[in-house]
């Protein structure tokens, strides 16, 4: 048989479909390309320290820093710049601010309360999503109020995070973004926002937060100190699917304007089975412990950077996510958008 003998199998029903066509060049490729990353897609993560702070590498982190408060608008007005619409701001404040009950998380004059306003008194139209939880706040690092053997308190918990939300709300946050896995915390935060005149104040729920393996460098980014703690009585198992859909459709019903998933690439499944019974907008977080290992494998050479951060990242898009949470969204802009 002459090897350019076209197969039998081409001769009959369907000779005529050859999907290839639209794969010829590059400009067919993009003409039909189904999804699109693009910069208003992204949510950039900022660690803030406190002021007098020097601006610090996150060892773990290749290219991420800890900002210092009085370097807060420089970088924003970076951001900015950049074309990116969207940041979200975790606090490291300092040890002597820290208690059991987090009760810094709340104070008007703390350090998220002064970041809020001043980027909102400087850059009015940079959307700021701001988590609330009180891991960066306690001296135990879990995410809420303990009892006298380590157990988190769900209702104690959620009375705290209504007050941090409030006090974010009160210095015009776009949305606050509980983080915590308690019971019942949308419901309460969403009442206590629309009691006290927040209407507008919007609520990014982490439905989806699974106890995963991929959070080492963010607790080392918030110094949390919770690096090696157990906190499977509150986040998901990852083991489970259905339990996840269930958390989002709650805080949906609650009152959530946009839910999310978190780990990212782990949890596509996750992400699109929630996509397929949401009503609202599907967020997902691309973790540090993600982010670390692109970084790592590309510094060894062992992957095309550019191709591999766009390949995680749309796969994201193609799952279902409106919104992605990335430490690559800088980098993004600077190298591929």
């Amino acid at each position: 048989m002459n090897r350019f003998q076209v197969f039998p199998a081409l001769n009959i029903g369907n000779a005529h479909i050859r999907p290839r066509r639209l794969r010829i060049n590059k400009n067919i490729r993009s003409l039909v390309q189904e999804n699109k990353l693009q910069k208003s897609d992204l949510i950039f993560p900022l660690f803030i320290s406190e002021k007098g702070t020097k601006r610090y590498e996150i060892p773990s982190l290749s290219g991420i820093f800890r900002i210092p408060y009085d370097e807060l608008l420089t970088e924003v007005e970076e951001i900015q710049k950049l074309g990116i619409k969207a940041i979200m701001l975790f606090p490291v404040i300092e040890g002597t601010k820290k208690d059991d009950y987090g009760t810094e998380a709340y104070n008007p004059e703390g350090l998220m309360q002064n970041c809020i306003r001043k980027i909102k008194e400087t850059f009015p139209n940079m959307i700021l999503f701001v988590d609330v939880a009180l891991d960066p706040y306690t001296l135990h690092g879990h995410d809420g109020i303990i009892d006298e053997k380590g157990y988190v308190l769900n209702d104690e918990t959620v009375e705290a995070l209504c007050k941090q939300s409030l006090s974010y709300a009160a210095c015009g946050v776009d949305f606050v973004c509980p983080s915590d896995m308690m019971d019942g915390r949308i419901a309460a935060i969403r009442t206590i926002l629309d009691k006290d005149g927040y209407i507008g104040t919007s609520i990014l729920a982490y439905s989806a937060k699974f106890a995963s393996a991929f959070y080492g460098p963010f607790r080392e980014a918030i110094a949390s100190g919770a690096r090696g703690l157990d906190k499977k009585t509150y986040q998901l198992n990852p083991a489970n699917s259905r339990e996840a859909i269930r958390e989002a459709i709650l805080d949906i019903q609650e009152g959530a304007d946009m839910v999310m998933v978190k780990p990212g690439l782990p949890y596509l499944d996750i992400l699109s089975k929630i996509k397929s019974q949401s009503e609202v907008p599907v967020v997902i977080y691309q973790v540090s412990g993600e982010y670390a290992m692109l970084k790592c494998a590309a510094q060894n050479n062992l992957i095309d950077e550019k191709a591999a951060v766009y390949e995680s990242l749309i796969s994201m898009k193609r799952a279902g996510a409106d919104l992605i949470v990335t430490y690559y969204a800088k980098w993004l802009c600077e190298n591929l958008l």
